[in-house]
């Protein structure tokens, strides 16, 4: 049987990929608290050196 996406321990049926109801809400507060956000590298706007050099 596969491990829990959390734990590590058996998952349930019912609770697929956890194994329990504490592990899926776990999961879920890490998606809305942000914690599984993907880091952004922001690269330079080429319109904001055409702004700048038109000054």
């Amino acid at each position: 049987m596969s491990k829990c996406a959390i734990c590590g321990n058996e998952q349930d049926q019912k609770y697929r990929p956890f194994c329990s109801k504490r592990c899926a809400d776990v999961d879920l507060h890490r998606w809305l608290s942000g914690g599984y956000a993907i880091p952004a590298v922001e690269e330079d706007d080429p319109s904001d050196d055409d702004q700048e050099q038109n000054r």
